[in-house]
C-alpha cells in the first residue's frame, strides 16, 4: 500500500513540491511555481523586491502565501495524490524572517477556504516585508552583537557561526533600531520556514533546531535560545520567538483550509519546516559522519556531517543542527565558477573539454606552482580585496594555470574544513561543474576519497518529504533508521564514481603546507 509524503521548498525564486511514496521508494509527483512569472503583481525581480539601497534585499511574505494556494491548486489539477498524503513538511530559504502582530494566531486558526489565503492574512504583519538571506545591510549590527558576545571565536562557539549580515539576529536588531514602534507591535517573529509551516498547521509553528541555528540566537549544544545573544540583539526578544523544536516535531493536523479547498488528507500531519540547507543535507543523503557534498556553482559550497558539535574558531564555517541527528556544516567559497570561467577566458579556451585536456597535461601538484584566484573579494578565507596571486607559477603556461585553479580551490576546501576533524570518506558532487571529470579527479586526489555525482535540483524539497516520512513513522510508534528512510532516493548517478590516485594524493598531502603558507602571505597583501 502506497504511503505518500509531501515536501515543499519555498526558495528565493520559487515554490516547489515533491511527493514521494515511501513504500515503492519513488518520487511520484513534482512541480514548481516561479514567483516572478506566476505573481508579477508583487513587482519582485528574481523573487526580491527592488530597493534604492542595493544592500537591502527583502521579499513579500504575502507572495509566498499566495504561491502556496496556487501551487496546491496546480497539484490538484495535475492529479497529485493530495487526499492520501500522510504528512507534509517543508524547506524555507534560510535566515529570512517574518514579523507578525497579535492578530496572527486567530487569523491562522480561522482560515476561510472561501477566500484566498493572502486575504485571510490581511492585517497580521507588523512589518510589511521580510529581509532575506541576500540582505547585507546589517554590518553595524553584526559588529555590535559580536562585541557583546566576546568576538568572532566566542560568537561561533556559542551560536555555531560568527555574525553575518544575512543571519536573523542582526536583521532583528536592525528592525528594532530603525523601527522601534513596529518592533513593539511584533508579537511573534518567524523564519520563512516556520511562517510557511504556520500556514499549513493553522497555528504559530515552532522554529526547528536546524533553521534556528542560522539565527545567531540559539545555543547550538543545548538547543535553546541563548540569553546573552537575545539580550545583545533586542529587548523582550524571547517572548517574541516561538520555542525551538526538534526537526521531527509534529505540529498537528493540517489546517481544514487546505482540506476543504484542495482535498488534502484531513489526517495528514503538519511537521515543522527547516531551512533549505538542513533539508538539502537529508535530500543528498548525508546522514553519517564522513559523508560530504560539494556544490560546484557560482560559489562552491561544502556540506559536511559531524556527530559532535565543533565550531570554526576563525568564523568562516557555519554549523547547524542536522535533521538526521548530530550536526552539519556549511562552508562557502565565493570564487567558484566565476574564477574558473575567468581562467578559461584568460587563455582563450573554447570549451571545458579542451580545458580538461590542459589540466591533464600538467602534473599533479603543478611542480609546486600555486594560484590563489580571488577575482572577487573572498569570504573563505577572508580576503577583503580581489587579487590573483601566483607563487612559482608562470602566468604564460596555460596548462599549469588551468590545473592550478582546480588545485587551489580543492586545497582551500581541504584546508578550511580541517577544523571539523572529520575527513570525508566520500564526496557527492553537485552543481553545473560536477560534469567536469578533470575537476572531480583533482577533488578526489586532494581530498583522498571517492567522488560521486548526485542529482540535486530539488534536494531541499526531497529532503523535506523524507523528513515528513521519518516524523510520521516516529509518530506512529516506529523507530525509523535514516539509512532506510533515504534508501532509493539519494543514490549517486550510476557509473559516476571517481577514485583518488594514491601517488597524486601523497603529492597533495605535502603541497597543502605550502598552499597554506602562500595563502597567509596573500592575505597580508589583501587585507592591508
Amino acid at each position: 500500500m502506497a504511503k505518500f509524503f509531501l515536501g515543499l521548498d519555498s526558495s528565493t525564486q520559487s515554490l516547489s513540491a515533491v511527493v514521494i511514496d515511501g513504500q515503492s521508494r519513488k518520487v511520484v509527483h513534482e512541480t514548481s511555481l516561479n514567483f516572478d512569472r506566476a505573481l508579477p503583481h508583487y513587482g519582485a525581480q528574481n523573487g526580491v523586491l527592488p530597493h534604492r539601497d542595493p544592500l537591502v534585499k527583502h521579499g513579500p511574505p504575502q507572495m509566498w502565501a499566495e504561491a502556496l494556494d496556487l501551487l496546491l491548486a496546480q497539484m490538484k489539477k495535475e492529479g497529485a495524490p493530495l487526499g492520501q498524503i500522510l504528512a507534509v513538511s517543508g524547506s524555507g530559504q534560510q535566515h529570512g524572517s517574518v514579523y507578525l502582530n497579535d492578530r496572527a494566531p486567530e487569523a491562522l486558526a480561522r482560515l476561510n477556504p472561501q477566500r484566498p489565503l493572502v486575504e485571510n492574512l490581511r492585517g497580521i504583519f507588523s512589518r510589511p516585508t521580510a529581509p532575506i538571506w541576500m540582505d547585507s545591510s546589517t554590518t553595524g549590527e553584526c559588529a555590535e552583537i559580536r562585541k557583546r558576545l566576546g568576538g568572532i571565536r566566542a560568537a561561533a562557539q556559542k551560536t555555531g557561526s560568527d555574525l553575518f549580515e544575512r543571519f536573523t539576529g542582526p536583521q532583528i536588531r536592525k528592525f528594532y533600531k530603525t523601527d522601534p514602534e513596529g518592533y513593539a507591535k511584533t508579537a511573534s517573529i518567524a523564519l520563512v520556514s516556520s511562517f510557511m509551516a504556520s500556514l499549513l498547521a493553522g497555528k504559530i509553528a515552532p522554529i526547528d533546531h536546524g533553521d534556528g541555528a542560522g539565527m545567531n540566537l540559539m545555543d547550538l549544544r543545548k538547543k535553546t535560545w541563548r540569553a546573552d545573544a537575545l539580550k545583545a540583539t533586542a529587548p523582550q526578544l524571547r517572548r517574541k520567538l516561538p520555542p525551538p523544536a526538534t526537526p521531527w516535531k509534529i505540529i498537528g493536523p493540517v489546517s481544514p483550509y487546505f482540506v476543504k479547498k484542495f482535498g488534502l488528507n484531513p489526517e495528514a500531519q503538519a511537521l515543522v519546516w527547516s531551512g533549505d540547507n538542513p533539508c538539502s543535507v537529508v535530500g543528498l543523503g548525508l546522514i553519517h559522519e564522513g559523508m560530504a557534498a560539494v556544490s560546484l556553482g557560482t560559489s562552491d559550497t561544502l556540506f559536511g556531517t559531524m556527530k559532535r558539535c565543533r565550531t570554526d574558531a576563525h568564523g568562516e564555517g557555519h554549523v547547524f543542527v542536522s535533521p538526521a541527528g548530530g550536526y552539519m556544516t556549511l562552508i562557502c567559497f565565493k570564487n567558484g565558477s566565476l574564477a574558473r570561467e575567468k581562467i578559461r577566458a584568460l587563455y582563450g579556451i573554447q570549451n571545458w573539454s579542451d580545458f580538461g585536456k590542459l589540466v591533464a597535461a600538467a602534473r599533479p601538484g603543478n611542480d609546486g606552482g600555486i594560484l590563489l584566484p580571488w577575482f572577487e573579494p573572498e569570504i573563505v578565507p577572508r580576503a577583503n580585496q580581489p587579487g590573483v596571486h601566483r607563487f612559482d607559477l608562470d602566468e604564460r603556461n596555460a596548462a599549469a594555470n588551468c590545473r592550478a585553479i582546480f588545485e587551489a580551490q580543492m586545497l582551500s576546501m581541504r584546508l578550511h574544513s580541517a577544523w571539523m576533524n572529520a575527513r570525508p570518506e566520500q564526496i557527492y558532487a553537485t552543481g553545473g561543474a560536477s560534469n567536469d571529470t578533470a575537476l572531480l579527479q583533482v577533488m578526489a586526489d586532494v581530498m583522498n576519497c571517492r567522488v560521486l555525482r548526485i542529482e540535486s535540483s530539488k534536494s531541499a524539497a526531497l529532503g523535506a518529504a523524507l523528513r515528513a516520512a521519518h516524523a510520521w513513522c516516529l509518530h506512529c510508534g516506529g523507530e525509523p533508521k535514516w539509512a532506510d528512510v533515504v534508501a532509493g532516493f539519494t543514490a549517486p548517478m550510476p557509473g559516476s564514481e571517481i577514485r583518488p590516485n594514491p601517488k597524486a594524493a601523497r603529492i597533495y598531502d605535502r603541497l597543502l603546507e605550502k598552499y597554506a603558507a602562500c595563502e597567509r602571505q596573500a592575505l597580508k597583501m589583501s587585507n592591508r
